[in-house]
């Protein structure tokens, strides 16, 4: 008995234990766990890894490319077919408008939400607390109530302006909108109290953890992009399509060249992936602003919530301007001067951090799922996973896009646009009636002075 462990074959523990001839020390390997067999016979099972193993055969640490595994091949053509849905569909919200778009966005989070509420679900304990898992959702439906009621109140406002009565609604809704938020999430906070329950307090408490991280991490960040949408829908457009961008290039670059890996958090991801995937980030950049730029219906803010295409002055951000190629460039290129959109070079700027920073995003997920011992974290898009699984990286981007946006963009000095905004905000409509009278009565007595 004693030579069949000595070589390393199966054997039966049960034997080994009656056999006299174990000896001390001994190590074989059960079910692909190390087990000693330690002198009286004892068995001591050494402790693995908690963290999910690679792939056998397929990590690209062992110098082979993808493109040779031909079982990759039905994985790739299905996500390849269902990314040809997600675009298409993309492409026909975005060509519907502005509520459209923020209706997807809306649609997204709540399938982010379900996906990871779901994640520290125990059913058992579930069981126990009946109604208990309605709590996230009023806290999710709370933190939308209030970050939406911030960013589209004053669409709202100029929505219903020309109507008194809705105005009056809207007008109050408007000034007790925090105060109604807060009290909508004292009463979320007393319910969790009062479901307390003996010896489920553990769970509970981090139940209610959870679900605040997922509306401070997930929720706020991704809440961002309904922000950007009516700043104009360029700037929800370029750094979105920028991420699905990022994300082609360096699967292809990587399941045709990838042999080096890039980070332990993601095995499948390689140097040459993420080289490849960035230069064709920051190329697509400037090609897709200059297109992008030259349509008004993308470019232009949305001051309400009407539907419909819009027509505006572009400014002198989507204006084309001459630019003199350099002379150091070969005589036989055909071009010595370009015509470029200054937001080009802005784009630039969201193309080197969405081929840079934003897959971060990804290797955070990655480093979660790891964490949880999950593949994905959820099955709705064939090919890909989960909606998460999707957003991680556009969820960096679109708060980059907005912090980019203000910061370099939008003029920070005082505007007419900003005043009237303010006016019609935080006026009431007698107070608006006794502004314009007075300020035309101010107007009326300059000009007869000048005459």
């Amino acid at each position: 008995m004693s030579w069949q462990i000595m070589l390393g074959l199966k054997t039966d523990s049960r034997a080994c234990l009656l056999s006299t001839h174990c000896c001390c020390g001994t190590m074989i390997k059960e079910n692909g766990s190390n087990v000693q067999v330690t002198h009286g016979g004892r068995i001591r099972r050494r402790k693995g890894s908690n963290e999910v193993p690679g792939d056998v055969g397929q990590s690209n640490g062992n110098n082979h490319l993808l493109v040779n595994d031909q079982n990759k091949y039905r994985s790739m053509l299905i996500r390849a077919y269902s990314s040809i849905w997600m675009i298409g569909g993309f492409i026909f919200v975005v060509y519907m408008g502005h509520l459209y778009i923020w209706a997807m966005v809306v649609i997204i989070q709540i399938f982010m939400a379900k996906e990871l509420f779901g994640l520290l679900r125990k059913v058992n304990e579930d069981k126990q607390l009946p109604g208990f898992r309605h709590l996230n959702w009023h806290f999710f439906f709370t933190a939308m109530l209030f970050v939406y009621g911030r960013i589209l109140s004053q669409r709202l406002v100029n929505t219903v302006t020309t109507d008194k009565f809705l105005y009056k609604i809207v007008g109050n809704l408007i000034k007790y909108h925090m105060v109604t938020c807060y009290f909508l999430y004292i009463a979320g906070f007393v319910w969790f109290i009062l479901s307390l329950k003996k010896k489920m307090y553990k769970y509970q408490f981090g139940q209610y953890a959870w679900t605040h991280m997922i509306l401070i991490v997930v929720f706020t960040q991704s809440s961002f992009t309904v922000a950007n949408i009516f700043e104009g829908i360029f700037w929800f457009l370029l750094p979105a399509s920028l991420i699905v961008i990022n994300d082609i290039a360096a699967y292809f670059f990587g399941f045709f060249f990838g042999k080096t890996p890039l980070i332990k958090l993601s095995p499948k991801k390689t140097w040459e992936g993420f080289i490849g995937a960035s230069v064709t980030t920051i190329i697509s950049a400037f090609v897709l602003a200059n297109f992008m730029g030259r349509f008004h219906w993308l470019t232009c803010p949305r001051k309400d919530l009407s539907t419909g295409w819009l027509q505006c002055d572009p400014g002198p951000l989507f204006t084309p301007e001459t630019f003199i190629l350099p002379g150091w460039l070969p005589e036989w290129f055909p071009w010595t001067e370009m015509q470029v959109l200054p937001v080009q070079w802005h784009a630039l700027g969201l193309g080197l951090f969405a081929s840079i920073i934003a897959p971060f995003g990804g290797f955070f997920a990655s480093g979660f799922k790891r964490a949880f011992k999950i593949k994905d974290f959820g099955d709705s898009i064939p090919g890909h996973g989960g909606m998460t699984d999707r957003m991680d990286c556009q969820m960096v981007m679109a708060v980059f896009a907005y912090i980019y946006h203000q910061s370099f963009i939008v003029a920070q000095s005082v505007s007419v646009g900003m005043i009237f905004d303010q006016i019609v905000m935080n006026l009431s409509y007698e107070e608006q009636k006794v502004l314009y009278n007075n300020l035309g009565q101010i107007l009326q007595d300059r000009q007869f002075g000048e005459s």
